[in-house]
């Protein structure tokens, strides 16, 4: 298919992969969508898939980083913890949950881009 424009494409594997975020598999079949529309060899759908799972990931971390940084303060069971206590598990639960997701996402989409390329060769 090949329409020349690499970022349009990875856009619309993001737009997929957040609209298909209930499946469980949605970073592969956004980056398979974009991959496939990309077209070219597994190096360019390796990286259009790269980049598709990179800005789907953008508003998952602002949204986990918003939950991270607002929930300890509220405390558990009612009981508000210590604000020093709160941020240093703010601090390290952000830096693992949101550089784990956003590696998790960035690299199955680009799995799904070299399954896209792939299709739109055998198809």
């Amino acid at each position: 298919m090949n329409t020349e424009n690499t970022l349009l494409n990875a856009v619309a594997g993001a737009v997929a992969t957040i609209a298909l975020s209930f499946t469980g598999i949605s970073p592969v079949l956004g980056g398979a969508l974009a991959g496939y529309l990309d077209g070219g060899d597994t190096g360019d759908g390796l990286r259009v898939g790269a980049l598709s799972g990179a800005i789907a990931s953008v508003p998952v971390a602002g949204f986990l980083l918003l939950v991270l940084l607002v929930l300890p303060f509220l405390g558990f069971f009612g009981f508000p913890l210590e604000v020093g206590l709160a941020a240093g598990g703010v601090a390290v639960l952000a830096v693992v949950i949101v550089v784990g997701g956003i590696a998790y996402t960035v690299a199955l989409s680009a799995l799904g881009g070299f399954l896209g390329v792939y299709l739109a060769d055998e198809l």
